[in-house]
């Protein structure tokens, strides 16, 4: 099933969120072109590989008016466009809100910031790392010295399904309201996913230091544990009924054991819970634990992760060996997505696109020649 199979996006080539929203949307089946410049990013994106799959590429010179008017053209064939530029950067290109949706009124205008389109903040340049700072989430994250990036997991990745979302919802109104600007920022989407624990904080259920609540690794029962090989096990038995049989698997009694909820004891309790995983290795308690609803699974390296039987057998990740990437998600009626194609190198389909789009063999000659396109 690909429920996007009629949708064609536009995404112009970017580092961020916008890439990775693109891959989502190629993944529920939509037509997604990326728009390049010629030759590839100035800085080439070891990533790209990986969000660049499903889509076809055409290579267009957008410091030259043909390039723009091909842009249009394109616009305004299509469902939805996507941008991840700093605020004003499609204006001065004569390809913003106005001029797309002149071209197609029914167009969804996907925009991607950092900051935001407006704030004191929103010319600044930053990363993932900088806009989860400044939503509260990087405080929160890490041990009781240091903060700790989570990756560029909950900015980028965070920021693209908030911009899919705000995408889907516009295809979803189109009809009845017709085109319309999705104003999606990284910033915003981390204080979002961050709505929880500030809710927690405003009833005095959460401490505003790490590493010493609930989700935030000061829990025992909600931590990671070395095991006796040098690996890891994630232990995650937030229920009394899923702690009991933590316990049990790790043969302690917990009636020898500080009360679960009382933060008073949770070293204790680490303690006692470290020393029996620190005993046998992480495949002998994956062992004891699997089939279980203790809530205690293993640690998976990048590398080990393609191979685990449950994610073998759920397809999680597809491709040849040494070269596995994850699977398009989420499923519908139990079938997993579209198979992406790998990345292509920008200007791939440029010909085909451009044909597509009316022009004769003679005119795509004369962009080439002009460096309008390549």
């Amino acid at each position: 099933m690909m429920p996007l199979r009629d949708v064609t996006v536009v995404e112009f080539a970017g580092l961020g969120p916008v890439p990775f929203a693109g891959m989502v949307l190629a993944g529920l089946g939509a037509n997604v072109i990326r728009v390049d410049r010629p030759g590839g990013p100035a800085i080439p994106d070891p990533m790209v590989g990986a969000v660049g799959r499903g889509k076809r590429s055409i290579a267009l010179n957008l410091k030259q008016p043909a390039a723009i008017d091909v842009a249009l053209q394109l616009v305004g064939r299509s469902d939805v466009l996507l941008e991840g530029f700093r605020p004003g950067v499609m204006e001065r290109l004569g390809l913003g809100p106005d001029e797309c949706l002149a071209a197609n009124p029914d167009l969804v205008y996907g925009r991607m910031t950092g900051w935001g389109q407006d704030g004191p903040y929103s010319a600044m340049a930053g990363h993932d790392i900088n806009y989860i700072g400044l939503a509260g989430a990087l405080h929160a994250v890490g041990d009781a010295e240091r903060e700790v990036p989570p990756l560029n997991l909950v900015g980028d990745g965070g920021g693209a399904m908030f911009l899919v979302a705000g995408v889907l919802a516009a295809l979803h109104d189109r009809e009845r309201s017709g085109g319309t600007v999705v104003d999606a920022a990284i910033l915003d989407g981390a204080a979002s996913l961050m709505s929880p624990f500030y809710e927690l904080l405003s009833i005095d259920r959460w401490e505003d230091r790490r590493g010493v609540n609930l989700l935030d690794g000061g829990a025992p029962f909600y931590t990671t544990y070395a095991t006796s090989d040098g690996r890891s096990m994630a232990v995650g038995a937030l229920e009394p009924h899923f702690y009991a049989e933590l316990l049990s698997g790790l043969g302690l009694d917990a009636g020898t054991l500080p009360d679960q909820y009382d933060p008073v004891g949770w070293q204790e309790l680490r303690e006692a819970i470290g020393a029996r995983f620190a005993t046998r290795t992480r495949e002998e308690w994956t062992a004891v634990f699997e089939g279980t609803d203790a809530c205690a699974t293993p640690v998976l390296t990048l590398a080990e992760a393609p191979d685990h039987p449950h994610n073998t057998k759920r397809r999680v990740f597809g491709g040849p060996a040494g070269h596995r990437l994850p699977s398009p998600a989420p499923r519908f009626d139990g079938e997993k997505g579209v198979e992406l194609s790998g990345n292509v190198e920008p200007g791939t389909d440029t010909a085909a696109i451009l044909a597509e789009l009316g022009y004769g063999s003679d005119e795509i000659t004369s962009l080439r020649e002009s460096g309008a396109a390549s």
